[in-house]
């Protein structure tokens, strides 16, 4: 009897296996040149509970960070150091992720999930996963997950997840702030400003109304709707082209045109903004033969991703007048080497890829990758809007939005960027 309750009791403890310690690789910018934040200008940032269209803001258990506060560089750690250490895991976080022996390539090996933001992003090539068995899934903080080699991906069944939604809404003002910045040639007159003049007409030269300006975004997902809703009180025309065509209701709400083909609607718009993902249909969209069919003299904005622009192709249509002015908010690689052409090429708006990532789209961020964390620590379902890859198939908005492929080469440039 003694050695049948023995076996019994051995037998139940082995079943209480103790949770497997994970390696958590987090990539993420570097921290200010000043030194961490000692206060914010402002105390509290808008509680916010849902999107427009109904989906609620991520909902961890808990979350160890005060909203407003940075968490996108290296000491702000997306808030998750305490919360992983709690558990028993390991956190990794380096902005060094570009270049031979890197930082980054060199914990990756023996993780088991790596965390990269879309603004510092991580190129997680086919080679890379080769060289890290344990890795079984790959977080996007923020949205747009093309820095990972999707193909492979699936081919190695590692999830992708993102969280998607948590700052759409931001890159959609940074549209609105480019858009009216570009046609009014802000940059130019502030520019004035700071070097001590005042001539008025250098200043006006190039600045013009957007009122009754054809505004088209190319994509018409979470972020090109709510741009196209932001323009509307300034009295444009506003026209759409998408894959999957929005519901008659917003059509006629919004007076929109839509445009069967990206040429169609390029060829009427003043003013083009890119809001699609990238991936191998859309890399190099925008080449010098479209560029060709646009209205001369348009402008267009990108805070999708560089890589949908031939970067050659809008500094020449630039050059010669083809375009009036291009404000993006994201280049390719990124961080862009020093003597990328987009950075002294005439009538640009360029920003070093800040538009998804202020201090109030980082706490959801943050938040919602903390919500996925808990999902795969619990072994729980994740949500279908956050899911890209999942069990070797494109699942949930990476289905809807993006196409098998790979649209990760050329990223080695990164390295060339130098502090």
């Amino acid at each position: 009897m003694l050695k049948i309750l023995n076996n019994f009791f051995k037998s139940t403890n082995s079943g209480k296996k103790k949770e497997k310690k994970m390696k958590i690789l987090c990539v993420l910018y570097d921290d200010p040149t000043g030194g961490m934040p000692e206060s914010y200008p402002l105390s509290t940032i808008p509680k916010i509970e849902k999107y427009p269209d109904g989906q609620t803001l991520p909902t961890p258990k808990s979350i160890d960070f005060n909203p407003g506060q940075l968490l996108g560089c290296v000491s702000g750690e997306l808030g998750l150091r305490k919360f992983l250490e709690d558990l028993g895991h390991e956190l990794v976080v380096t902005s060094d992720k570009d270049g031979e022996g890197c930082q980054a390539d060199k914990e990756l090996k023996d993780a088991d999930i790596v965390i990269s933001q879309p603004f510092w992003p991580y190129y997680l090539t086919r080679a890379k996963m080769e060289t890290a068995p344990n890795l079984k899934m790959a977080i996007t903080a923020g949205i747009g997950s093309d820095h990972v080699d999707l193909q492979a991906a699936i081919d190695h069944k590692i999830d992708v997840m993102e969280v998607t939604f948590c700052n759409s809404r931001s890159v959609a003002e940074h549209i609105v702030m480019m858009i009216i910045s570009m046609v009014r040639d802000y940059h130019n007159q502030h520019a004035i400003v700071k070097a001590g003049g005042w001539n008025i007409a250098d200043a006006v030269k190039r600045s013009y109304d957007v009122e009754g300006m054809h505004i088209g975004t190319v994509a018409a997902g979470r972020i090109g709707l709510d741009a196209l809703r932001k323009m509307k009180p300034f009295d444009t025309h506003l026209h759409y082209f998408d894959r999957h065509r929005l519901p008659e209701s917003v059509e006629s709400e919004l007076n929109l045109t839509f445009h069967d083909s990206v040429e169609s609607l390029v060829s009427v718009c003043d003013v083009v903004t890119i809001n699609c993902p990238l991936h191998p249909e859309t890399e190099h969209m925008f080449n010098a033969e479209l560029i060709s069919k646009m209205k001369k003299g348009a402008y267009i904005v990108n805070t999708a991703r560089g890589k949908i622009c031939d970067k050659d192709a809008i500094a020449d249509a630039l050059k010669s007048g083809q375009l009036s002015g291009y404000a993006g908010d994201v280049w390719f690689p990124q961080p862009a080497p020093n003597d990328h052409i987009w950075r002294t090429m005439p009538n640009q708006g360029m920003t070093p890829h800040t538009s998804g990532t202020s201090l109030s789209a980082q706490a959801r961020y943050a938040a919602g990758v903390r919500e996925i964390l808990e999902c795969f620590f619990d072994g729980n379902s994740q949500r279908t809007e956050y899911t890209i890859v999942s069990n070797g198939e494109l699942a949930g908005t990476g289905k809807h939005s993006y196409s098998k492929g790979d649209a990760t080469g050329g990223s080695e440039e990164a390295k060339n960027y130098t502090k």
